[in-house]
């Protein structure tokens, strides 16, 4: 840490120093992203692996101690646990804009999470979901606020700084979720799976410990509420979200003590809803009188961007759940005679974006020197081609994995390459486009509106695992990876429609 800090005398901290060039207090976000994103990231290795322990589908010789799941209920609720994250990242925002400013939303989402990973580490099924509750809000109340912090560093959208000031920030999300399923991963997998869930806990302290330290360096923009809440408006909402929470009561008490309650009481409802707001959220945007012309064809046309993400997020997110699992069960774990636990698998990803984003934003600006660079809309099609790709040779090892039948990790490996050349070709592009093509009005939340491609993707995830699909069948993978590849050659056949949508936007 010390050693990357310099002296600038030009800087207007009150210390003179720096981040990698950048103001100090991107050193601060940096260091509290990156062990949120350690103690997220290496909880989610675990997450799958310890639902399914001791069950009928945990691997033979595995270790007990875990919740019994079946492949199908872990791989729902892996699902509904992600989608809640980028669902509760609009809320958390709104907290920032409009109650306690992004600073203190951040430090309470900080205490929240490690709350969470602390019920995590407590037996019993009753803790874990309440601990897995609170990891969602408070990644929900922390996202939004700590990117907006970062912004808040610099001197406008124009500063020449800022790109790379999220570029260093980006470094620090992936540094942390590289590192989580190594050393998580490993204690709980291979000691005990409470301990790796309060080791997750550590990871939050130590983050909230350096945003409290150096919460100095930060703008002092990151304190004040943008629009705050005036108090008529703020009793109105409390009082319907206590009619809301009084009338779930209610309704689940009665649901219990009539002997009816089983899980799927609170998964399905959950899942119904992750799939109604994104549509009821773009819905009221389109519907806006207030939108001009101009703004309601873009509209139409980011339909089309939010759809395809939501395609290519259901299949890519069940590498934290249908590819886990088969990583537990039907690998080998071993690489040149080394054994390894099956959480390691969650580190391929991030690794591969340290290793490729700076290729590909070379590749992209080489490209456009020679005018030749992909459409934002091509690009969105070859990230569902390569996504789907990757199902269909998911379904090789599958195929030969029956029995007592394993294959080799490598298999893994190259679908988890595969995907993240895919995520390198729509995520960023699918986060620059949502930018450019938002309304005025909607300009400070459509990037939540992105978000909700995620959770509506993850939501298909797990109504198709509650409705009795078997995801981890070769069946399944196969029709996801082959609709997913018609879904790109759609929006490739439809590009000149999108792009007459997308008005002056490229």
């Amino acid at each position: 840490m010390a050693s990357s800090l310099t002296k600038d005398p030009a800087s207007t901290a009150g210390t003179g120093k720096t981040f990698f060039g950048h103001p100090r207090g991107l050193a601060t976000l940096f260091m509290t992203e990156m062990w949120e994103r350690f103690s997220y990231y290496g909880m989610r290795a675990l997450l799958p692996l310890y639902l399914i322990s001791g069950g009928v589908d945990a691997a033979k010789g595995s270790m007990d101690g875990g919740l019994a799941m079946t492949a199908a209920t872990a791989t729902a609720i892996v699902s509904i646990y992600s989608a809640m994250v980028y669902l509760l990242a609009l809320p958390g925002g709104w907290f920032g804009d409009r109650v306690w400013g992004p600073r203190k939303t951040v430090t309470v989402a900080a205490v929240v999470i490690m709350a969470g990973h602390l019920c995590l580490a407590l037996p019993g099924q009753a803790s874990f979901f309440v601990g897995l509750a609170l990891v969602a809000a408070g990644s929900g109340l922390l996202k939004a606020n700590i990117s907006t912090m970062v912004g808040h560093l610099y001197e406008g959208p124009d500063d020449p700084r800022r790109d790379g000031g999220f570029t260093v920030f980006y470094m620090g999300i992936n540094i942390g979720a590289f590192v989580a399923p190594l050393v998580i991963g490993t204690v709980g997998q291979t000691y005990n799976w409470h301990l790796g869930f309060a080791l997750a806990a550590v990871g939050m302290g130590l983050g909230l410990t350096q945003f409290l330290l150096g919460t100095r360096h930060l703008s002092e923009r990151s304190d004040i509420v943008p629009t705050p809440l005036p108090a008529e408006e703020r009793r109105s909402i409390l009082r319907k979200g206590l009619l809301w929470l009084a009338a779930s009561v209610v309704f689940y008490g009665v649901v219990v003590l009539a002997g009816l309650y089983t899980l799927n009481w609170a998964l399905v409802p959950i899942t119904v809803i992750g799939l109604i707001i994104p549509v009821l959220v773009l819905v009221r945007i389109k519907r806006d009188k207030d939108l001009d012309s101009a703004e309601q064809s873009k509209m139409s046309g980011y339909i089309w961007f939010f759809a395809a993400a939501a395609v290519f997020w259901m299949i890519y997110d069940q590498g934290a759940s249908t590819m886990a699992i088969f990583g537990e069960t039907k690998t080998t774990g071993q690489v040149f005679g080394m054994d390894f636990p099956a959480s390691w698998f969650q580190s391929i990803n991030p690794l591969c974006v340290m290793a490729l984003a700076p290729v590909f934003a070379w590749v992209w600006v080489a490209l456009a020197r020679k005018d030749r660079e992909p459409s934002t809309v091509v690009k969105f099609a070859m990230g569902l081609w390569l996504v789907g790709a990757s199902f269909i040779v998911f379904v090789l090892p599958m195929a030969t994995a029956t029995g007592d039948t394993k294959v080799n990790p490598m298999w893994l490996v190259s679908i988890y390459f595969i995907q993240t050349v895919g995520e390198l070709c729509l995520s960023p592009v699918g986060l620059s486009v949502t930018t450019k093509m938002a309304p005025k009005k909607y300009a400070s939340q459509m990037l939540g509106v992105w978000f909700l491609a995620v959770t509506a993707g993850d939501c298909i995830t797990s109504l198709l695992a509650l409705a009795g699909f078997d995801l981890n069948g070769t069946t399944m993978v196969g029709i996801e990876g082959a609709l997913a590849i018609v879904a790109g050659i759609a929006v490739f056949m439809y590009r000149k429609k999108v792009k007459a949508l997308m008005g002056n936007v490229h």
